[in-house]
């Protein structure tokens, strides 16, 4: 994904402005892995393989998003883990 793209999505609920944070890039700078949240609402997007996942909670896979939160679980902030209820 690229960062021209990332600046014009907001959260789909509030239309709040979404944080970044950026695990892994590809040679060519694109996001390939990381993480948009709503300072809002505090929803959370992850990014697999440069694709934004931003469903509704009730639309998506929490198993295989589990996974991508527990590999990424180091460089969270706190308020995202207790968020996720991963502590």
């Amino acid at each position: 994904m690229t960062k021209n793209f990332l600046q014009k999505l907001c959260c789909p609920f509030d239309k709040s402005d979404l944080n970044i944070q950026v695990f892994t890039k590809k040679e060519n700078g694109d996001i390939h892995e990381g993480l948009m949240s709503c300072p809002d609402c505090k929803r959370q997007y992850p990014i697999v393989f440069g694709v934004p996942i931003m469903a509704p909670e009730e639309y998506r896979e929490s198993k295989s998003e589990l996974s991508f939160y527990q590999k990424w679980q180091s460089q969270l902030n706190e308020e995202t883990k207790k968020y996720l209820q991963l502590e």
